[in-house]
Formats: structure tokens, C-alpha cells, sequence
């Protein structure tokens, strides 16, 4: 669960917010002065693993920073830029929201669709399945394979 940070917090208010985030969840803020303490808060108490967020009105980040230790670099995080591991966990974030809102994601062929958790596998049809646009960038494994050795 997200911990929302008040307008004006100070630095022991937001450290206390920190501390009280769930593993899972962001600390957000909608004062970009309280994002740029909370940086520093991160900073100066060397807290790893903590994402604060500047979000807008509807709740949407606009801006995001997550803490880490200087060597905290898995290993699959080496071939991705900071940028690309970053979109990663955007994308992960949006999925621990997808289990939470009850919605299963799956490979469909060469094809990625959503439907709610209370479906059984053996029910996955058009008629409960969603297709979702990934704009060419998930493909199924089978076709991959296949297209390697054609």
C-alpha cells in the first residue's frame, strides 16, 4: 500500500512516512518541494529499496526516484540502462496493481490477454479475454523459437 506524504512536510515528518511504507508500496507526494526533501531524506539516512513518487492530482507519477545502494546491481539489471531497469519496474509495479484489481495476464499464442482472476483456465475465450496492445513488444516464446530456426 502507498503512503501519501502531506504538502510541506518537514524531514523528520517524511522519514517517519518512509518508515511506515509498505515493502510493496510507494511513497508518494503531490509537492514537488516534499519530493525533492524526501530525495535527500533517502539520501542522508541511506535507505535502499524506498520508491518516492511526485504524483499529480488524479494520482498519476509524474516523476519517480528508487533507492539503492551503490551495490545493489542484480545481475539483470547489467545489461539494461538505468532508464530501461527503471520502465521494468514501472511495469512490475502495474502488474503487483493488476493482482491487486483481480486480473490475470496471459500468453495467448503470440498474443498477451487480461481477464479477471475468477476465470478458469479452461474458460479463456474471446468473450472474457481482453487483448492488450503491447505495441510489438511482447512476443511468445513458441514464436520466437520459431522464427530463429525458419
Amino acid at each position: 500500500m502507498d503512503t501519501y506524504l502531506d504538502k510541506g512536510s518537514a524531514y523528520g515528518e517524511i522519514l517517519a512516512g518512509i518508515k511506515s511504507c509498505d515493502p510493496d508500496g510507494s511513497v508518494c507526494c503531490t509537492d514537488e518541494a516534499v519530493f525533492n526533501l524526501g530525495k535527500v531524506v533517502l539520501v542522508k539516512e541511506k535507505l535502499a529499496g524506498i520508491t518516492l513518487q511526485l504524483v499529480d492530482e488524479q494520482g498519476y507519477a509524474i516523476r519517480q526516484v528508487t533507492s539503492k545502494k551503490p551495490s545493489d546491481d542484480q545481475p539483470s539489471d547489467r545489461h539494461l540502462s538505468t532508464r530501461q531497469a527503471a520502465v521494468i519496474r514501472a511495469l512490475e509495479k502495474v502488474l503487483m496493481h493488476c493482482r491487486k484489481e483481480g486480473i490475470k495476464l496471459v500468453g495467448y499464442s503470440d498474443e498477451l490477454v487480461a481477464m479477471p482472476v475468477v476465470v478458469s483456465s479452461d474458460d479463456v475465450s474471446p468473450a472474457v479475454a481482453l487483448d492488450i496492445d503491447t505495441h510489438g513488444v511482447y512476443r511468445g516464446a513458441d514464436s520466437m523459437i520459431e522464427n530463429d530456426n525458419g
